[in-house]
């Protein structure tokens, strides 16, 4: 009897050792597979600003001077005027990329929403809402949003400007995007 409980028991723990391996080789192989098939994970706001950084420098003859920054989402006018979001509640982080010189009509801007977060509905309110005009004097000819995973990304701009910095965008994540949206303004 002492050596079948002792069987049964050995048994009930391999067992239990292969289902835990197998889970945890299962997902480890699909968190693999989901950065390689997808390009790149974007957790942080750093991380958004490197991307930015990295987009600004491959057209660095192309754009006006640019600077990246992290945007205070408690700020509200900060986050409205620079989203067109009326509300932070779906929002992690905001990183922006604006020429030096603000009468230069060129915004490019990364949001990461929280989990759970509609990104169709809050792309369809940026594309809505934001302000292509925000500019003493000048306006974006045109906007182009999209989405990788839960990181939306639009930039406003004109076409010689926006059009290449939108593209490196969607290079930089692998190609996998979202529905995409455009909008151009009427003067």
């Amino acid at each position: 009897m002492k050596k079948s409980i002792i069987a049964i028991v050995v048994a009930v723990v391999v067992i239990a050792v292969i289902i835990i391996g197998a889970v945890f080789i299962f997902s480890k192989n699909k968190e693999e597979k989901t950065t390689t098939q997808t390009g790149v994970k974007i957790q942080t706001a750093q991380e958004m600003e490197k991307i930015m950084n990295d987009i600004n420098t491959k057209l660095e003859g192309a754009l006006p001077a640019i600077e990246t920054r992290t945007i205070d989402i408690s700020d509200e006018y900060a986050f409205t005027s620079t989203t067109g979001l009326k509300s932070n509640e779906n929002v992690e982080a905001v990183v922006v990329s604006e020429p030096f010189i603000s009468s230069q009509a060129h915004s490019a801007v990364m949001i990461k929403a929280k989990e759970n977060a509609n990104i169709e509905e809050m792309k369809q309110e940026i594309l809505n809402n934001i302000d292509m005009r925000k500019w003493i004097c000048v306006s974006a000819e045109k906007l182009w949003v999209t989405n990788y995973n839960d990181i939306i990304f639009f930039v406003m701009s004109s076409e010689e400007w926006g059009k290449p910095v939108y593209d490196e965008f969607k290079q930089a994540v692998g190609g996998t995007v979202g529905k995409e949206l455009e909008k151009t303004e009427e003067f």
